[in-house]
């Protein structure tokens, strides 16, 4: 049987991205929807026949899952074994002999986390160290050296996490979208609001970035993915390149490396 088209799935706390590989390991539909732990396999399965149906794309033959969300990646597991005959391979610290992860508790590191490190290679053809910045329900900074090294990271809140728990306590501020304002200085309640979490949390980016590079033997480069990552496009210094597929496209790399 055929391994392609080959399925990848980020599966998030907030959202969950979806994409179909071809025989090149080129990615050539993506979907992104949204993480819900009540769901059941069989809901899964037709929401996966559904998006296929609707791209005009051939089931997969072969898939690759990285879950942070239990039960949803052994939902997206058993959805896959049942309707469509594909047994995925799930990421973790214990199945990637290749890897080595630094950290005190090599295993407790998180699977979306290890898949940066395949997706950020590309990166390291000019450079020994990658910091991958992964913009999601909290924010990774993720550290890594050539030769497949998951050398550390920071987490930190996520944007909207922090405007979420800012907007509970303070019940007379208004929600608003997160985007940046023509200036810092705010103006009124909505573009202060925007200030702050926007500039003030791309100057956490840049002053984390920072802190990182120096503590490093050698020069990084920085890499931007993430729902957040586009946000603050422009307006972060430090980061050199933002890739909105390098999560998927380490799990197809990663894979491909088995």
């Amino acid at each position: 049987m055929p391994a392609f088209p080959l399925l990848a799935a980020d599966i998030g706390n907030t959202s969950t991205v979806l994409g179909l590989a071809d025989e090149g390991l080129n990615l050539t539909h993506t979907w992104r929807v949204r993480t819900n732990r009540d769901v059941l396999p069989d809901d899964l399965a037709l929401q996966l026949q559904g998006l296929f149906a609707l791209a005009g794309a051939a089931p997969p033959h072969s898939a690759i899952l990285s879950s942070v969300a239990p039960p949803v990646g052994q939902n997206y597991a058993l959805a896959l074994k049942r309707h469509f005959g594909v047994t995925p391979f799930e990421v973790s610290a214990t199945n990637l002999p290749d890897v080595r992860v630094e950290l005190d508790i090599p295993d407790a590191v998180g699977a979306d986390r290890l898949c940066n490190l395949f997706g950020a290679e590309q990166y390291l053809s000019a450079h020994e160290y990658a910091v991958v910045v992964d913009f999601g329900t909290s924010t990774n900074f993720d550290v890594i050296g050539r030769g497949r090294r998951f050398i550390g990271g920071v987490l930190a809140t996520g944007a909207q996490v922090s405007a979420d728990a800012l907007f509970a306590r303070a019940a007379k501020l208004p929600r608003i979208a997160l985007e940046a304002p023509q200036t810092a200085i705010g103006k009124n309640t909505t573009h202060a609001l925007q200030s702050g979490l926007v500039y003030g949390y791309a100057e956490m980016v840049d002053g984390l970035l920072r802190r990182i590079r120096a503590e490093l033997p050698g020069p990084a480069v920085a890499v931007a993915t993430g729902g957040f990552a586009r946000t603050v496009e422009g307006i972060c210094r430090e980061i050199d390149h933002y890739d909105d597929t390098l999560t998927l496209r380490g799990l197809v790399e990663l894979w491909a490396s088995r």
